[in-house]
């Protein structure tokens, strides 16, 4: 089940596959050093090679808008 703001490009929120909804979640872009910290509302992504999917929000802060992917690195900072 998605959470009500999930699907909202304007929240800094993610899809994991397995982090439990509302954990907050540090996103480190490794090339750049890059951060934003997204709260876990949706399940996903659902393709093998990636680990993370980002709102419009939580992209543009890492700047991957354009790349659209990115080599990140997870740090759970709440579990709820």
């Amino acid at each position: 089940m998605t959470s009500p703001d999930a699907n909202c490009p304007l929240s800094k929120t993610a899809a994991h596959k397995s982090l439990p909804f509302n954990a907050i979640v540090k996103v480190v872009d490794l090339d750049t050093g890059r951060i934003v910290v997204v709260h876990i509302k949706d399940r996903g992504p659902f393709s093998p090679s990636r680990i993370i999917d980002l709102s419009r929000q939580a992209a543009e802060e890492l700047g991957i808008i354009r790349k659209g992917t990115a080599r990140v690195g997870l740090r759970v900072l709440l579990w709820p």
